[in-house]
């Protein structure tokens, strides 16, 4: 919890207790459903929670915002990211029935009623979105396909609506069909070793009607 505080000082203290909550719920909720690895959990706010605070370095989203998070898994980057943007709308996915009954508990929980969850496969999901999140569920160019209908019209960010992917090693030939696409190394934000070979990948994705 001390390194959620120390690259988020500003956080008020409702942020506060429903971040030092995540280590209680996840550890509870991984005894009765494998949602993260042993060694992951020990290492909860470094290894998911400070990860998926990464999007919220490149990018601040603005109040009323839709974001949507495709493969979440436990709730990686939704969850935190709804915890630190109170104001945005998330929507949180995943085909993976037990991970999302993880994800609508601990939610629950925290009382987040920025929320909404689905279990079920992107493809189905027909809402626009200013951004698409996710952490590495697939390469690019599968990703692009199945999200590149999902991208609302109108930016609102100094960014322009896309993908904020993130991910790990070298992207030099995954990113070669997307000349458009920045790479933001998260060592320019954290400095621990684990953020080494992470990054944040912004791709602008045009609207389709």
């Amino acid at each position: 919890m001390e390194l959620i505080r120390k690259y988020f000082p500003t956080l008020t203290d409702i942020q506060i207790s429903q971040f030092e909550q995540l280590s209680v719920l996840y550890q509870d909720w991984n005894l009765k459903i494998n949602v993260v690895s042993r060694k992951d959990i020990e290492e909860l706010y470094l290894r998911h929670v400070l990860h998926s605070l990464g999007i919220a370095k490149v990018l601040a989203f603005k109040s009323d915002s839709r974001i949507l998070d495709v493969g979440t898994g436990g709730g990686f980057p939704g969850i935190p990211l709804a915890i630190l943007f109170p104001e945005v709308h998330f929507h949180l996915v995943d085909s993976i029935g037990k991970k999302i009954k993880v994800v609508r508990e601990v939610s629950e929980a925290l009382q987040l009623d920025n929320v909404r969850i689905t279990n079920d496969r992107v493809e189905t999901i027909n809402d626009r979105y200013d951004f698409i999140v996710s952490r590495a569920v697939a390469q690019m160019e599968t990703f692009v396909r199945w999200v590149k209908d999902n991208v609302a019209k109108k930016s609102n960010h100094e960014l322009k609506n896309g993908i904020l992917y993130l991910k790990g090693g070298d992207l030099t030939e995954e990113l070669a069909p997307f000349p458009k696409a920045t790479i933001y190394p998260l060592t320019d934000y954290f400095e621990e070793d684990f953020f080494r070979t992470k990054s944040v990948v912004h791709l602008p994705l045009k609207y389709k009607p």
